[in-house]
């Protein structure tokens, strides 16, 4: 039985959404960081960075969200992965595209407007990582001209792990509704099966 540490509602999330398209079981173990479980022995036997998310598939351990995520889709669905080199190469450039990019500006003012009390928020850091989307958007808004999904006309890791990282607009009420390609793409993908088993461990 697969076991992944952490919570669906983290950055762990991407693993949770992968593991349900995948449509494996596994069981889950949350970490009570205020306990300083993260910090535990046993837990760092598992994860010696002290961080969640990571996975222990019988006696092989990973960690990291899109490795696990690899490790996932490679393990039990290739085709979320691409099916040939070409496309294995556009669902790695994608999902490293999503977290080393697009990600960086988002959580920069997730930080700010969801954890730092308005008070103490700096007004300066949310305007510059607000600069920083729209051209990346763009980016998205432009590769999905007349297709369906990112890779190959069908879903895979690339679009979930762009999706995930989109999400983030939602949180920081980033306003999307100019990226007619974007909205339509997401639309898509929360109509999956996956995407909805997903969702619901969220609420």
């Amino acid at each position: 039985m697969i076991k992944i540490y952490g919570s669906p509602k983290s950055s762990a999330g991407r693993c949770f959404w992968c593991l349900e398209e995948a449509g494996v079981a596994y069981e889950t173990q949350s970490i009570d960081f205020s306990a300083g479980e993260h910090k535990s022995e046993a837990f760092r036997q598992v994860n010696p960075n002290g961080k969640v998310p990571a996975l222990q598939d019988g006696d092989f351990v990973i960690w990291e969200s899109l490795a696990i995520s690899n490790y996932i889709a490679d393990a039990y669905k290739p085709e979320l992965l691409g099916n040939s080199p070409q496309e294995r190469g556009q669902v790695s450039q994608w999902s490293i595209w999503s977290v080393a990019d697009l990600q960086v500006p988002m959580i920069q003012a997730f930080i700010q407007l969801v954890f730092v009390p308005e008070p103490r928020r700096d007004a300066d850091i949310i305007a510059k990582a607000f600069e920083k989307i729209p051209p990346m958007l763009a980016t998205l808004e432009n590769s999905l001209n007349d297709k369906t999904f990112l890779v190959a006309d069908r879903f895979t890791l690339a679009d979930l792990n762009c999706a995930f990282v989109v999400g983030i607009c939602d949180d920081i009420k980033f306003d999307l509704s100019e990226y007619s390609n974007i909205n339509q793409w997401r639309a898509r993908i929360e109509a999956r099966q996956g995407t909805q088993r997903y969702r619901a461990l969220c609420k």
